[in-house]
């Protein structure tokens, strides 16, 4: 008997099909981030970041043009089983050399994305980029100076109509998230105008209703040098959203230390018709650690289990470690967030609601407790060998052989 056979009678005894959760999991294509791969930098300029964000660490390796980023995209992905997504932000186009400006940037400037991702069986989605920018400064969106603030209005909806030619093209709705570091270092008496001017940006913004993208707001509670205000809050999104039937982005990193982000995803699927996941691990503050099985990424992926809501969460990665080989931190992040979904999946739903319905919390909780023991990794390695990627650990070997082979050449 193979360990994986064991696996699949162990769940059996409690009426679980290991077959279809490995189904389920291979219909889940998680959207990769491609700024883990070059620290944010984009194709625009040599500039630093700015905008209440910050890369950290300076590994060898770094993707530095177009061509590098996508290798080092497929590579990573040659150690993740199933198929998945890659998610673009504004300032990886393929200008060419070209100088654009955001608020003249064009689908030409992603077509070649579009074809090298049909080429590689990959879908796209997209980001507008506020920051990093001479018109970033504290405030885009919310800007009192009708003319920076309308260059970013004009920004954002060619980002739209981007993304919505992209899903086109791709047969298949790309998804489209909105952040925006506006905000204030110090105290301010005007929350109020400020939030009323990225009402009305927004509601400019989304005058064009399109058939093939899908549009996402994202929050947060602060970014670096914006500590004290930020006017895109979770308050102020969510009551957006659900007005205007758009996806709340719920990034992980985004919400206080002490925040249950598995709890907001059954208050806000009531409401919203869809919901967006940056997953990342953030260590006391926002601070984009790869993604790793905890307890908060694994209480995420059985939520959206829980709440039969895997056809209603897009599923993507948003951290950018610098400090370690990032075709590595690409892995780790996707299969330990596969790894949770996977045991969400093998989860005795119904036995665990039917002793919860008859009051049961001894049986609950002890189910629960003998369900962290049960032979989820065998199913996982099934999974691996059925999509031809490395089962455990020999995945390393492989991608210290390409740091050797081709990142260690890089400047």
């Amino acid at each position: 008997m193979t360990a994986y056979e064991y696996a699949r009678q162990r769940y059996a005894s409690i009426g679980i099909d290991t077959e279809d959760a490995i189904r389920k999991l291979q219909n889940i294509h998680i959207s990769l981030h491609c700024w883990q791969a070059d620290d944010v930098a984009g194709f625009e300029s040599d500039g630093e970041l700015t905008g209440g964000i910050q890369a950290t660490g300076n590994y060898p390796g770094k993707a530095r043009n177009i061509d590098e980023l996508r290798a080092d995209i497929l590579k990573a992905l040659s150690f993740i089983p199933g198929t998945h997504r890659l998610n673009l932000h504004e300032i990886y186009g393929d200008f060419k050399g070209e100088k654009v400006d955001r608020d003249q940037v064009e689908f030409r400037h992603f077509e070649s994305w579009v074809e090298w991702a049909m080429a590689n069986n990959l879908k796209l989605d997209f980001n507008s980029t506020s920051f990093s920018h001479p018109k970033s400064g504290n405030l885009s969106l919310s800007n009192p100076d009708p003319e920076i603030r309308n260059f970013w209005i004009e920004h954002t909806r060619r980002c739209r109509a981007i993304a919505d030619e992209i899903g086109r093209r791709q047969g298949s709705p790309c998804v489209m998230n909105l952040w925006i570091h506006d905000g204030s270092k110090d105290i301010t008496v005007n929350r109020y105008l400020y939030r009323e001017l990225l009402k009305d940006s927004l509601d400019k913004i989304f005058e064009t209703h399109y058939e093939h993208m899908k549009d996402c707001l994202e929050s947060k509670v602060f970014g670096i040098g914006l500590e004290s205000y930020t006017v895109g809050s979770s308050d102020f999104y969510t009551a957006y959203c659900t007005q205007h039937r758009k996806i709340v982005t719920l990034d992980t990193g985004h919400f206080h230390p002490t925040e249950s982000i598995a709890d907001k995803v059954s208050a806000l699927l009531l409401f919203v018709p869809e919901l967006m996941l940056h997953v990342s691990r953030p260590v006391r503050w926002d601070s984009d650690h790869v993604t790793i099985i905890n307890d908060e990424t694994l209480d995420l992926a059985k939520e959206i289990v829980r709440c039969n809501a895997i056809d209603r969460v897009n599923i993507g990665l948003d951290y950018f470690d610098g400090s370690i080989n990032r075709i590595g931190a690409y892995v780790i992040g996707t299969r330990a967030t596969q790894k949770c979904l996977m045991q969400a999946l093998l989860e005795p739903i119904e036995t665990l609601r039917a002793y919860e319905a008859a009051d049961k919390g001894f049986e609950r909780l002890a189910l629960l407790e003998e369900m962290k023991s049960f032979p989820w990794g065998e199913v996982w390695d099934e999974f691996c060998r059925r999509n031809n990627v490395p089962v455990g650990e020999s995945y390393i070997a492989e991608i210290q052989k390409y740091e050797d082979e081709v990142l260690s050449k890089r400047d």
